[in-house]
Protein backbone atom coordinates (compact mmCIF):
# COMPACT_ATOMS: atom_id res chain seq x y z
CA UNK A 1 0.00 0.00 0.00
CA UNK A 2 1.28 3.49 -0.89
CA UNK A 3 -0.25 6.57 0.65
CA UNK A 4 -0.11 10.25 -0.27
CA UNK A 5 -2.22 12.51 1.94
CA UNK A 6 -2.31 16.27 1.62
CA UNK A 7 -3.23 19.16 3.85
CA UNK A 8 -4.64 21.13 0.94
CA UNK A 9 -4.41 24.59 2.46
CA UNK A 10 -0.68 24.12 2.93
CA UNK A 11 0.01 22.12 -0.24
CA UNK A 12 -1.09 25.06 -2.31
CA UNK A 13 1.83 27.04 -0.90
CA UNK A 14 4.44 24.44 -1.90
CA UNK A 15 6.37 25.78 -4.87
CA UNK A 16 9.43 23.52 -4.80
CA UNK A 17 10.54 24.59 -8.26
CA UNK A 18 14.22 23.81 -7.88
CA UNK A 19 15.99 23.79 -11.24
CA UNK A 20 19.57 22.59 -11.33
CA UNK A 21 20.80 26.18 -11.57
CA UNK A 22 19.39 26.92 -8.10
CA UNK A 23 21.24 24.02 -6.50
CA UNK A 24 24.38 24.99 -8.41
CA UNK A 25 24.17 28.47 -6.85
CA UNK A 26 22.87 27.34 -3.46
CA UNK A 27 25.38 29.56 -1.66
CA UNK A 28 23.39 32.57 -2.94
CA UNK A 29 20.24 31.49 -1.06
CA UNK A 30 21.39 30.42 2.40
CA UNK A 31 17.80 30.70 3.67
CA UNK A 32 17.26 27.33 1.95
CA UNK A 33 18.98 23.93 2.27
CA UNK A 34 18.74 22.52 -1.24
CA UNK A 35 20.80 19.33 -1.18
CA UNK A 36 22.00 16.73 1.33
CA UNK A 37 25.07 18.68 2.48
CA UNK A 38 23.55 22.08 1.77
CA UNK A 39 25.75 22.61 -1.28
CA UNK A 40 27.31 20.27 -3.83
CA UNK A 41 30.76 20.59 -2.23
CA UNK A 42 29.81 18.68 0.92
CA UNK A 43 30.99 21.44 3.25
CA UNK A 44 27.81 21.62 5.37
CA UNK A 45 28.53 25.31 6.04
CA UNK A 46 26.00 28.14 6.12
CA UNK A 47 26.57 31.88 5.76
CA UNK A 48 23.52 32.59 7.94
CA UNK A 49 24.55 34.48 11.09
CA UNK A 50 21.35 35.66 12.77
CA UNK A 51 22.11 32.98 15.34
CA UNK A 52 25.67 33.64 16.48
CA UNK A 53 28.10 32.97 19.31
CA UNK A 54 26.80 35.98 21.22
CA UNK A 55 23.12 35.00 21.29
CA UNK A 56 23.01 31.23 20.81
CA UNK A 57 22.17 30.78 24.51
CA UNK A 58 18.71 32.16 23.67
CA UNK A 59 17.88 29.20 21.41
CA UNK A 60 14.63 27.43 22.22
CA UNK A 61 12.37 24.80 20.66
CA UNK A 62 10.17 26.14 17.87
CA UNK A 63 8.49 22.81 17.05
CA UNK A 64 8.94 19.02 17.22
CA UNK A 65 7.85 16.39 14.69
CA UNK A 66 7.56 12.89 16.20
CA UNK A 67 8.13 10.03 13.76
CA UNK A 68 6.42 7.18 15.60
CA UNK A 69 9.08 4.82 14.20
CA UNK A 70 10.97 2.19 16.17
CA UNK A 71 14.32 3.14 14.62
CA UNK A 72 16.19 6.42 15.28
CA UNK A 73 15.65 9.18 12.75
CA UNK A 74 18.76 9.90 10.66
CA UNK A 75 17.30 12.31 8.11
CA UNK A 76 19.05 15.47 6.92
CA UNK A 77 16.17 17.79 5.95
CA UNK A 78 15.86 19.63 2.65
CA UNK A 79 14.29 23.11 2.88
CA UNK A 80 12.86 24.96 -0.12
CA UNK A 81 11.11 28.31 0.28
CA UNK A 82 9.53 27.44 3.62
CA UNK A 83 8.78 23.76 2.87
CA UNK A 84 10.83 21.02 4.49
CA UNK A 85 11.21 17.49 3.07
CA UNK A 86 12.30 14.66 5.37
CA UNK A 87 12.37 10.89 5.62
CA UNK A 88 11.37 8.81 8.62
CA UNK A 89 12.48 5.20 9.10
CA UNK A 90 11.99 2.91 7.47
CA UNK A 91 9.74 3.96 4.56
CA UNK A 92 8.14 7.39 5.02
CA UNK A 93 8.65 10.72 3.24
CA UNK A 94 7.01 13.90 4.55
CA UNK A 95 6.63 17.49 3.48
CA UNK A 96 6.37 19.90 6.41
CA UNK A 97 5.75 23.59 6.90
CA UNK A 98 9.26 24.64 7.97
CA UNK A 99 7.83 27.44 10.13
CA UNK A 100 5.49 25.31 12.24
CA UNK A 101 6.33 21.64 11.57
CA UNK A 102 2.78 21.02 10.30
CA UNK A 103 2.57 18.04 7.93
CA UNK A 104 1.63 19.00 4.36
CA UNK A 105 1.72 15.52 2.85
CA UNK A 106 2.94 12.03 3.69
CA UNK A 107 4.13 9.25 1.41
CA UNK A 108 4.53 5.72 2.79
CA UNK A 109 5.96 2.84 0.78
CA UNK A 110 5.09 -0.77 1.44
CA UNK A 111 8.31 -2.69 2.03
CA UNK A 112 8.87 -6.46 2.04
CA UNK A 113 9.21 -8.50 5.22
CA UNK A 114 12.30 -10.39 4.02
CA UNK A 115 14.83 -7.55 3.86
CA UNK A 116 18.53 -8.41 4.27
CA UNK A 117 20.12 -5.64 6.33
CA UNK A 118 23.37 -5.52 8.26
CA UNK A 119 22.29 -2.85 10.69
CA UNK A 120 18.91 -1.13 10.94
CA UNK A 121 16.05 0.12 8.77
CA UNK A 122 17.01 3.76 8.31
CA UNK A 123 17.08 6.47 5.66
CA UNK A 124 19.06 9.71 5.54
CA UNK A 125 16.96 12.01 3.40
CA UNK A 126 15.78 13.03 -0.06
CA UNK A 127 16.88 15.12 -3.02
CA UNK A 128 14.87 17.77 -4.88
CA UNK A 129 15.06 18.83 -8.52
CA UNK A 130 12.56 20.90 -10.52
CA UNK A 131 9.12 19.88 -9.22
CA UNK A 132 10.03 16.47 -7.80
CA UNK A 133 11.34 14.91 -4.59
CA UNK A 134 13.55 11.82 -4.92
CA UNK A 135 13.78 9.04 -2.36
CA UNK A 136 15.67 5.73 -2.30
CA UNK A 137 13.85 3.09 -0.30
CA UNK A 138 15.26 0.46 2.03
CA UNK A 139 14.39 -2.24 -0.55
CA UNK A 140 16.47 -0.53 -3.28
CA UNK A 141 13.94 1.50 -5.24
CA UNK A 142 14.45 4.98 -6.64
CA UNK A 143 11.15 6.84 -6.33
CA UNK A 144 10.16 10.25 -7.70
CA UNK A 145 7.36 12.09 -5.89
CA UNK A 146 5.45 15.18 -6.89
CA UNK A 147 6.84 17.91 -4.64
CA UNK A 148 3.44 19.53 -4.20
CA UNK A 149 1.31 16.46 -3.46
CA UNK A 150 3.58 13.53 -2.64
CA UNK A 151 2.09 11.43 -5.41
CA UNK A 152 4.37 8.91 -7.15
CA UNK A 153 5.64 10.09 -10.54
CA UNK A 154 7.84 7.05 -11.17
CA UNK A 155 9.33 4.11 -9.27
CA UNK A 156 12.23 1.89 -10.42
CA UNK A 157 14.01 -0.97 -8.69
CA UNK A 158 17.82 -1.00 -8.82
CA UNK A 159 18.65 -4.15 -6.83
CA UNK A 160 17.19 -7.40 -5.52
CA UNK A 161 16.57 -7.02 -1.79
CA UNK A 162 16.60 -10.82 -1.40
CA UNK A 163 20.30 -10.77 -2.34
CA UNK A 164 21.07 -8.02 0.19
CA UNK A 165 20.73 -4.93 -1.99
CA UNK A 166 19.28 -1.98 -0.09
CA UNK A 167 19.52 1.77 0.11
CA UNK A 168 19.81 4.18 3.02
CA UNK A 169 21.40 7.22 1.38
CA UNK A 170 19.84 10.47 0.24
CA UNK A 171 20.12 10.76 -3.55
CA UNK A 172 22.16 13.51 -5.20
CA UNK A 173 20.37 15.51 -7.91
CA UNK A 174 22.48 17.18 -10.59
CA UNK A 175 21.58 18.51 -14.05
CA UNK A 176 18.93 16.19 -15.50
CA UNK A 177 20.02 13.25 -13.34
CA UNK A 178 19.53 11.73 -9.93
CA UNK A 179 22.49 9.79 -8.51
CA UNK A 180 22.36 7.07 -5.87
CA UNK A 181 24.57 4.50 -4.26
CA UNK A 182 23.58 1.12 -2.85
CA UNK A 183 23.85 -0.73 0.46
CA UNK A 184 24.48 -4.40 1.16
CA UNK A 185 28.23 -4.67 1.73
CA UNK A 186 27.81 -7.39 4.35
CA UNK A 187 26.02 -9.64 1.84
CA UNK A 188 28.64 -9.90 -0.88
CA UNK A 189 26.79 -7.70 -3.35
CA UNK A 190 28.59 -6.04 -6.26
CA UNK A 191 28.43 -2.34 -5.46
CA UNK A 192 27.70 0.48 -7.88
CA UNK A 193 26.76 4.11 -8.35
CA UNK A 194 23.71 4.74 -10.58
CA UNK A 195 22.39 7.75 -12.51
CA UNK A 196 18.72 8.03 -13.50
CA UNK A 197 16.93 10.43 -15.81
CA UNK A 198 15.24 12.84 -13.42
CA UNK A 199 12.07 13.11 -15.52
CA UNK A 200 11.48 9.50 -16.54
CA UNK A 201 13.44 7.23 -14.18
CA UNK A 202 15.36 5.63 -17.04
CA UNK A 203 18.77 4.43 -15.90
CA UNK A 204 21.42 6.41 -17.76
CA UNK A 205 24.56 4.77 -16.42
CA UNK A 206 25.84 2.38 -13.79
CA UNK A 207 29.45 2.30 -12.58
CA UNK A 208 30.40 -0.78 -10.58
CA UNK A 209 32.79 -0.39 -7.68
CA UNK A 210 34.15 -3.91 -8.09
CA UNK A 211 35.50 -4.77 -11.57
CA UNK A 212 34.44 -7.89 -13.42
CA UNK A 213 36.57 -10.18 -15.57
CA UNK A 214 38.36 -8.23 -18.29
CA UNK A 215 37.90 -4.85 -16.58
CA UNK A 216 40.72 -2.70 -15.13
CA UNK A 217 41.39 -3.57 -11.52
CA UNK A 218 40.08 -7.13 -11.58
CA UNK A 219 43.68 -8.33 -11.22
CA UNK A 220 43.56 -6.99 -7.64
CA UNK A 221 41.10 -9.76 -6.71
CA UNK A 222 42.37 -13.32 -6.40
CA UNK A 223 40.47 -15.90 -8.41
CA UNK A 224 36.78 -15.12 -8.69
CA UNK A 225 36.58 -13.26 -5.39
CA UNK A 226 35.45 -10.14 -7.26
CA UNK A 227 32.08 -11.83 -7.79
CA UNK A 228 31.20 -11.24 -4.11
CA UNK A 229 33.43 -8.23 -3.56
CA UNK A 230 30.87 -5.87 -1.97
CA UNK A 231 32.08 -2.24 -2.26
CA UNK A 232 28.75 -0.71 -1.28
CA UNK A 233 28.12 3.03 -1.67
CA UNK A 234 25.67 3.78 1.12
CA UNK A 235 26.31 7.47 1.88
CA UNK A 236 25.66 10.48 -0.37
CA UNK A 237 28.60 11.79 -2.40
CA UNK A 238 29.55 15.29 -3.59
CA UNK A 239 29.66 16.99 -6.97
CA UNK A 240 32.26 19.17 -8.69
CA UNK A 241 30.33 21.01 -11.43
CA UNK A 242 33.45 22.65 -12.90
CA UNK A 243 34.96 19.28 -13.78
CA UNK A 244 31.54 17.54 -13.95
CA UNK A 245 32.74 14.97 -11.40
CA UNK A 246 30.51 12.96 -9.08
CA UNK A 247 32.80 12.03 -6.18
CA UNK A 248 31.54 9.13 -4.09
CA UNK A 249 32.85 6.99 -1.23
CA UNK A 250 33.06 3.19 -1.50
CA UNK A 251 32.71 0.70 1.34
CA UNK A 252 34.59 -2.38 2.49
CA UNK A 253 35.40 -5.50 0.47
CA UNK A 254 33.59 -8.76 1.18
CA UNK A 255 34.00 -10.64 3.36
CA UNK A 256 34.77 -7.96 5.90
CA UNK A 257 37.36 -9.60 8.16
CA UNK A 258 38.73 -12.62 6.32
CA UNK A 259 41.08 -11.42 3.59
CA UNK A 260 42.45 -14.89 2.83
CA UNK A 261 39.71 -15.55 0.28
CA UNK A 262 40.28 -12.27 -1.65
CA UNK A 263 44.03 -11.67 -1.74
CA UNK A 264 45.10 -8.43 -3.44
CA UNK A 265 44.31 -4.73 -3.06
CA UNK A 266 40.62 -5.31 -3.87
CA UNK A 267 39.93 -2.25 -6.01
CA UNK A 268 37.86 -0.07 -5.82
CA UNK A 269 36.74 -0.77 -2.28
CA UNK A 270 37.65 1.66 0.52
CA UNK A 271 38.16 4.36 -2.12
CA UNK A 272 36.91 7.68 -3.35
CA UNK A 273 35.91 7.38 -7.00
CA UNK A 274 35.40 10.35 -9.32
CA UNK A 275 32.89 9.68 -12.09
CA UNK A 276 32.03 11.72 -15.15
CA UNK A 277 28.57 13.11 -14.44
CA UNK A 278 27.47 12.57 -18.03
CA UNK A 279 28.67 9.03 -18.67
CA UNK A 280 29.70 7.50 -15.34
CA UNK A 281 33.22 6.90 -16.63
CA UNK A 282 35.71 6.65 -13.77
CA UNK A 283 38.13 9.58 -14.06
CA UNK A 284 40.18 8.83 -10.97
CA UNK A 285 40.18 6.84 -7.77
CA UNK A 286 42.11 6.90 -4.55
CA UNK A 287 42.18 3.83 -2.31
CA UNK A 288 42.63 4.62 1.38
CA UNK A 289 42.97 1.07 2.73
CA UNK A 290 44.14 -1.58 0.24
CA UNK A 291 43.02 -5.12 1.13
CA UNK A 292 40.98 -3.91 4.10
CA UNK A 293 40.36 -6.55 6.77
CA UNK A 294 38.80 -4.24 9.39
CA UNK A 295 35.60 -2.97 7.72
CA UNK A 296 36.90 0.61 7.34
CA UNK A 297 34.47 1.86 4.70
CA UNK A 298 35.47 5.03 2.84
CA UNK A 299 31.84 6.15 2.63
CA UNK A 300 32.46 9.49 4.35
CA UNK A 301 31.08 12.57 2.53
CA UNK A 302 33.89 14.03 0.34
CA UNK A 303 34.49 17.69 1.25
CA UNK A 304 35.48 19.81 -1.76
CA UNK A 305 37.60 22.85 -0.88
CA UNK A 306 39.03 25.70 -2.92
CA UNK A 307 41.87 26.82 -0.68
CA UNK A 308 45.60 26.81 -0.27
CA UNK A 309 47.90 23.86 0.20
CA UNK A 310 51.43 24.61 1.38
CA UNK A 311 51.01 28.23 0.40
CA UNK A 312 49.68 27.61 -3.12
CA UNK A 313 46.05 27.81 -4.37
CA UNK A 314 44.64 24.31 -4.75
CA UNK A 315 41.31 22.65 -5.48
CA UNK A 316 41.17 19.80 -2.99
CA UNK A 317 39.15 16.94 -1.57
CA UNK A 318 39.49 16.56 2.19
CA UNK A 319 38.28 13.68 4.33
CA UNK A 320 38.77 12.11 7.71
CA UNK A 321 38.73 8.43 6.81
CA UNK A 322 37.42 5.62 8.98
CA UNK A 323 40.95 4.14 9.05
CA UNK A 324 42.11 6.99 11.40
CA UNK A 325 43.95 9.16 8.83
CA UNK A 326 42.93 12.62 7.62
CA UNK A 327 43.63 13.06 3.88
CA UNK A 328 43.96 15.87 1.38
CA UNK A 329 43.74 14.96 -2.34
CA UNK A 330 43.84 16.95 -5.56
CA UNK A 331 40.25 17.29 -6.76
CA UNK A 332 40.86 17.10 -10.50
CA UNK A 333 43.20 14.10 -10.47
CA UNK A 334 42.82 12.31 -7.12
CA UNK A 335 46.55 12.76 -6.53
CA UNK A 336 47.60 12.22 -2.94
CA UNK A 337 48.77 15.40 -1.23
CA UNK A 338 48.88 14.77 2.51
CA UNK A 339 47.72 12.47 5.31
CA UNK A 340 47.98 12.49 9.09
CA UNK A 341 46.37 10.44 11.88
CA UNK A 342 43.59 12.29 13.70
CA UNK A 343 42.90 9.50 16.24
CA UNK A 344 45.04 6.72 17.67
CA UNK A 345 45.98 4.05 15.11
CA UNK A 346 48.26 1.00 15.30
CA UNK A 347 47.95 -0.55 11.83
CA UNK A 348 50.32 1.59 9.69
CA UNK A 349 53.73 3.27 10.05
CA UNK A 350 52.29 6.10 7.99
CA UNK A 351 51.41 6.93 4.38
CA UNK A 352 54.20 6.89 1.80
CA UNK A 353 54.85 9.58 -0.81
CA UNK A 354 52.58 7.81 -3.31
CA UNK A 355 49.70 7.80 -0.86
CA UNK A 356 49.89 4.11 0.01
CA UNK A 357 49.71 3.08 3.67
CA UNK A 358 52.84 1.41 5.06
CA UNK A 359 51.09 -1.43 6.86
CA UNK A 360 52.57 -2.91 9.99
CA UNK A 361 52.93 -6.71 10.22
CA UNK A 362 50.62 -8.70 12.44
CA UNK A 363 47.63 -6.38 12.19
CA UNK A 364 45.12 -8.64 10.45
CA UNK A 365 42.30 -10.32 12.41
CA UNK A 366 43.14 -13.68 13.95
CA UNK A 367 41.11 -16.62 15.20
CA UNK A 368 42.15 -15.75 18.76
CA UNK A 369 41.53 -12.03 18.35
CA UNK A 370 43.96 -9.21 17.59
CA UNK A 371 43.81 -5.84 19.40
CA UNK A 372 44.08 -2.92 16.99
CA UNK A 373 43.26 0.78 16.75
CA UNK A 374 40.87 2.13 15.58
CA UNK A 375 37.89 -0.11 16.26
CA UNK A 376 35.34 -1.30 13.73
CA UNK A 377 33.48 2.01 14.23
CA UNK A 378 36.61 3.73 12.94
CA UNK A 379 38.15 7.05 13.82
CA UNK A 380 34.93 8.40 12.37
CA UNK A 381 32.12 6.76 10.46
CA UNK A 382 29.49 8.04 7.99
CA UNK A 383 28.54 11.05 10.12
CA UNK A 384 28.88 14.26 8.09
CA UNK A 385 31.89 16.50 8.74
CA UNK A 386 31.88 20.23 8.07
CA UNK A 387 34.38 22.76 6.75
CA UNK A 388 34.37 26.45 7.58
CA UNK A 389 35.86 28.84 4.99
CA UNK A 390 35.76 31.53 7.68
CA UNK A 391 38.08 29.63 10.02
CA UNK A 392 39.71 27.26 7.50
CA UNK A 393 38.97 24.37 9.84
CA UNK A 394 37.71 20.85 9.15
CA UNK A 395 35.31 19.65 11.87
CA UNK A 396 34.91 15.91 12.37
CA UNK A 397 33.11 13.68 14.92
CA UNK A 398 35.54 11.05 16.23
CA UNK A 399 35.83 7.98 18.46
CA UNK A 400 38.91 6.91 20.38
CA UNK A 401 38.73 3.16 20.81
CA UNK A 402 40.51 -0.05 19.91
CA UNK A 403 39.00 -3.50 19.40
CA UNK A 404 39.87 -7.17 19.15
CA UNK A 405 39.37 -8.29 15.56
CA UNK A 406 38.48 -11.92 14.84
CA UNK A 407 38.80 -13.97 11.67
CA UNK A 408 36.17 -16.60 10.89
CA UNK A 409 34.93 -18.80 8.08
CA UNK A 410 33.85 -17.03 4.91
CA UNK A 411 31.72 -19.01 2.49
CA UNK A 412 29.63 -16.92 0.14
CA UNK A 413 25.94 -17.79 -0.19
CA UNK A 414 23.67 -15.38 -2.08
CA UNK A 415 21.48 -13.41 0.30
CA UNK A 416 23.36 -14.52 3.43
CA UNK A 417 25.67 -12.52 5.66
CA UNK A 418 29.25 -12.65 4.38
CA UNK A 419 31.38 -11.29 7.22
CA UNK A 420 34.20 -13.75 7.85
CA UNK A 421 34.68 -12.71 11.47
CA UNK A 422 33.87 -9.90 13.85
CA UNK A 423 35.17 -7.73 16.66
CA UNK A 424 34.70 -7.13 20.37
CA UNK A 425 35.53 -4.18 22.57
CA UNK A 426 38.59 -4.04 24.77
CA UNK A 427 37.30 -4.43 28.37
CA UNK A 428 40.40 -2.69 29.73
CA UNK A 429 39.60 0.53 27.85
CA UNK A 430 37.20 3.41 28.43
CA UNK A 431 36.41 4.70 24.92
CA UNK A 432 35.31 8.26 24.34
CA UNK A 433 34.13 10.52 21.57
CA UNK A 434 34.93 14.07 20.53
CA UNK A 435 34.44 16.75 17.95
CA UNK A 436 37.82 17.78 16.61
CA UNK A 437 38.77 20.81 14.56
CA UNK A 438 41.64 20.12 12.17
CA UNK A 439 43.69 22.61 10.20
CA UNK A 440 42.76 22.07 6.57
CA UNK A 441 46.11 21.58 4.84
CA UNK A 442 48.06 19.92 7.69
CA UNK A 443 45.46 17.98 9.67
CA UNK A 444 46.93 19.40 12.87
CA UNK A 445 44.55 19.53 15.82
CA UNK A 446 43.25 23.04 16.55
CA UNK A 447 40.81 22.13 19.31
CA UNK A 448 38.77 19.26 20.74
CA UNK A 449 35.42 19.04 22.48
CA UNK A 450 35.38 15.76 24.37
CA UNK A 451 32.28 13.60 24.98
CA UNK A 452 31.57 10.60 27.19
CA UNK A 453 30.26 8.51 24.29
CA UNK A 454 30.97 8.03 20.61
CA UNK A 455 30.43 11.13 18.49
CA UNK A 456 27.73 9.81 16.17
CA UNK A 457 26.13 13.04 14.92
CA UNK A 458 26.97 15.08 11.86
CA UNK A 459 28.21 18.65 12.06
CA UNK A 460 27.07 22.05 10.79
CA UNK A 461 29.27 25.16 10.89
CA UNK A 462 27.98 28.69 10.32
CA UNK A 463 29.15 32.25 9.73
CA UNK A 464 27.86 32.98 13.22
CA UNK A 465 31.04 31.31 14.58
CA UNK A 466 29.11 28.24 15.71
CA UNK A 467 29.53 24.50 15.24
CA UNK A 468 26.28 22.61 15.84
CA UNK A 469 26.14 18.88 16.53
CA UNK A 470 24.77 16.33 18.98
CA UNK A 471 25.82 13.57 21.36
CA UNK A 472 24.94 9.94 21.92
CA UNK A 473 23.41 10.98 25.25
CA UNK A 474 20.80 13.10 23.51
CA UNK A 475 22.31 16.57 23.80
CA UNK A 476 22.12 19.12 21.01
CA UNK A 477 25.20 21.31 21.33
CA UNK A 478 26.61 24.56 19.99
CA UNK A 479 30.38 25.11 20.14
CA UNK A 480 32.45 28.16 19.30
CA UNK A 481 33.87 27.48 15.85
CA UNK A 482 37.26 28.99 16.65
CA UNK A 483 37.85 27.54 20.12
CA UNK A 484 35.48 24.61 20.74
CA UNK A 485 33.99 26.30 23.81
CA UNK A 486 30.55 24.95 24.73
CA UNK A 487 28.08 27.81 24.18
CA UNK A 488 24.69 26.07 24.47
CA UNK A 489 23.23 22.64 25.21
CA UNK A 490 19.73 21.19 24.94
CA UNK A 491 18.59 17.84 26.40
CA UNK A 492 16.74 16.15 23.56
CA UNK A 493 16.03 12.85 25.27
CA UNK A 494 17.49 10.49 22.64
CA UNK A 495 20.79 9.76 20.97
CA UNK A 496 21.69 11.89 17.95
CA UNK A 497 22.62 9.98 14.78
CA UNK A 498 21.86 12.69 12.23
CA UNK A 499 23.24 15.96 10.90
CA UNK A 500 21.89 19.45 11.59
CA UNK A 501 20.78 21.91 8.93
CA UNK A 502 19.88 25.60 9.10
CA UNK A 503 17.43 27.75 7.17
CA UNK A 504 15.57 31.08 7.33
CA UNK A 505 11.78 31.42 7.18
CA UNK A 506 9.50 34.21 8.33
CA UNK A 507 12.55 36.36 8.92
CA UNK A 508 14.01 33.99 11.54
CA UNK A 509 16.88 31.53 11.38
CA UNK A 510 16.23 27.94 12.47
CA UNK A 511 18.44 24.98 13.32
CA UNK A 512 16.88 21.58 12.67
CA UNK A 513 18.24 18.25 13.92
CA UNK A 514 16.82 14.77 14.50
CA UNK A 515 17.16 13.58 18.10
CA UNK A 516 16.16 10.01 18.84
CA UNK A 517 12.88 9.45 16.98
CA UNK A 518 11.91 13.10 16.65
CA UNK A 519 12.90 16.07 14.49
CA UNK A 520 13.47 19.33 16.37
CA UNK A 521 13.55 22.90 15.08
CA UNK A 522 15.19 25.58 17.23
CA UNK A 523 15.13 29.35 16.91
CA UNK A 524 15.96 32.38 19.07
CA UNK A 525 13.45 32.99 21.84
CA UNK A 526 12.96 36.61 22.86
Amino acid sequence: MRLATAALSLAAAVSAQVPYERILEARKEPHNWLTYSGTYDGQRYSSLNQIHAGNVKKLGVAWVQQSGATEPTQTSPIVVDGTMYITEPPNVVKALDALTGTVIWTYKKTIPDDLRLCCSRVNRGVAVLDDMVYYTSIDAHMIALDAKTGRVRWDVSFGDHKLGYSSTNAPLAIKGKVITGVGGGEYGIRGFVDAYDAKTGKRLWRTHTVPARGEPGVETWAGKSYESGSGSTWVTGSYDPVNNLVIWGVGNPGPDWNGDVRKGDNLYTDSFIALDGGTGEMKWFYQFTPHDTHDWDATQVPVLIDGTFRGQPRKMVATANRNAFYYVLDRATGKYLHAKPYVKQTWARGIDDNGRPMMLPGTDPTVEGNLLYPSLAGGTNWFSPSWSPKHNLFYVPVREEGAYYYKGEAEFKPGALFNGGGQRSNPAEEPYGAIRALETDSGNLKWEFRMKTQASAGILSTAGDIVFSGTGQGDVIALHAATGELLWKFKGGGGVIAAPVTYLVGGKQYISLAVGRALFAFTLVE
